[in-house]
């Protein structure tokens, strides 16, 4: 069905139930939304709507599960999957209008919030009782609270507090057919499945979320960042599996290497090691005492690991201008080329030097530099970071951390899932969504795409799982 036929039926049916101003259906109106921050992947949806509250949410599921038009929900449009890329005959959901904190209750430490909330409006708006809301992406000026749950986001300081999954305690929404659904809540368990668990990460596959409930934990009184420098990339990823083998739980670890140093620096002058290979930025939080003893610990598993120069932020200003250029690498990369492609595959920890390794000897850099002006670049580098991803699950790691399938992991889906498991992830799909309304096409690879992407990936003369039917 053609988008132009679609959108007097599809707007007007819309316009019945919504104010006039929610709905827009002109071209130039609908232009701004027709991707997320994977810009390779480009849809015009028929009809766009700005519902501002949970009822007009409810009325927009309804209408379109009423009329069987395709529904795909947009948080802030920083997503780097295409998972909130249009449909073309569909209807594209926003909720950028839904941008009010509830609540904020110091005495339970939660926050009650609607999912256009940007993530570090959180953190300010609990600031005033000594909280913050824990997972911190880097975009999290304007990623949405809504997108974050879609897609399990985290952060730099996912690895002592946890991903979107471990902070949230409740959420509410609406079912394809518009009636309403509450999961979790503020109890520790609670009876039944965990359905909670299940719909974080999902995409906007199951269900369309109008509220969530955080958890707000008390802001450590002290934080100190160890940036380290190496001699080569191998001996940083080497390090990260040894902090951790010495026991030691950083609240934030990151790296970066000598191209992602250099593009930052002239922007956030933070004083990066320029000279090194890579740099590991490692940081303790706590009561002084505490951040003091494992400030000399992780110096200690650094200097045993081979960095040379160490560096030990002074000031609380110095620990977040050390933070702002790995929060900035991405953009940073603008300086070095026209378009370049991130991939978040996901590893053990002990083989992170031995993959960095490989994906140097692969290519110059782990964000994939190209220019989408020339052709078939863009081919190129959406098959090289196909390769890296299958050296992921090769390795026991995974195809993607935080970011998400949506279109963009499609084809590795088939790598990392066998048939079977793929199966159930279609009878979770069906059982919330029979006709396959809400975000059609994203996450879940058909068979049929899943064979001929095995017909194109021989190797060594075998073709990957022969059990697959051929068509």
């Amino acid at each position: 069905m053609a988008a132009s036929e679609v959108i007097p039926d599809i707007a007007t049916a819309l316009r019945a139930v919504l104010p006039a101003e929610c709905v827009l259906e002109r071209a130039e109106e609908r232009r701004p939304y027709e991707c997320d921050g994977l810009t390779a992947f480009r849809e015009l949806p028929a009809v766009v709507v700005l519902p501002r509250s949970d009822a007009e949410v409810r009325e927009t599921l309804r209408t379109c599960h009423r009329l069987g038009v395709p529904l795909v929900a947009r948080g802030s449009g920083t997503g780097l999957s295409g998972g909130a890329t249009p449909h073309p005959a569909g209807v594209l959901l926003s909720c950028a209008r839904m941008s009010r904190v509830l609540e904020v209750d110091p005495v339970n430490r939660i926050a009650r919030l609607e999912p256009g909330v940007p993530n570090l409006k959180v953190s300010e708006a609990a600031a005033g009782f000594g909280l913050y809301y824990a997972p911190d992406p880097s975009s999290q000026v304007a990623c949405s609270i809504g997108g974050n749950v879609a897609e399990n986001s985290g952060g730099v300081h996912c690895l002592k507090y946890g991903l979107t999954i471990h902070n949230v305690l409740g959420l509410r929404g609406y079912t394809v057919d518009g009636t309403r659904i509450e999961l979790g809540g503020l109890a520790p368990d609670g009876p039944g499945l965990d359905l909670l668990a299940l719909t974080i990460g999902s995409e906007g596959l199951l269900l369309i979320v109008t509220e969530v409930t955080v958890k707000l934990i008390p802001r450590p009184p002290c934080a100190q960042l160890v940036m380290a420098s190496f001699p080569d990339v191998q001996s940083a990823g080497n390090a990260v599996a040894a902090i951790i083998a010495a026991g030691i739980i950083p609240a934030g670890l990151e790296m970066m290497d000598r191209k992602a140093s250099a593009a930052v620096e002239p922007f956030v002058h933070a004083g990066y090691d320029l000279e090194a290979a890579a740099i590991l930025l490692v940081e303790a939080d706590g009561t002084p005492e505490e951040v003091r003893e494992q400030v000399e610990e992780i110096e200690a598993v650094l200097r045993a690991a081979g960095a040379g120069a160490l560096r030990v932020s002074g000031s609380e200003a110095e620990r977040l201008l050390l933070w702002s250029g790995r929060k900035n690498a991405f953009p940073a990369a603008g300086r070095l080329s026209p378009d370049y492609y991130c991939m978040d595959g996901t590893i053990p920890r002990k083989h992170v030097g031995r993959v960095l390794e490989a994906i140097g000897q692969m290519e110059e850099h782990p964000v994939i530099l190209f220019d989408a002006n020339e052709p078939g670049c863009w081919q190129r580098a959406d098959r090289f970071g196909a390769e890296i991803l299958e050296l992921c699950v090769a390795l026991g790691g995974t195809i993607t951390g935080e970011h998400g399938v949506g279109l963009e992991k499609l084809n590795s889906m088939c790598v990392q899932f066998s048939p079977g498991e793929r199966a159930a992830f279609f009878a979770v799909k069906e059982a919330f969504d029979p006709a396959g309304l809400l975000n059609p096409g994203k996450l879940i690879p058909t068979l049929a795409r899943c064979a001929e992407y095995s017909r194109m990936h021989v190797h060594g003369g075998a073709l990957p799982h022969p059990d697959l039917p051929r068509f």
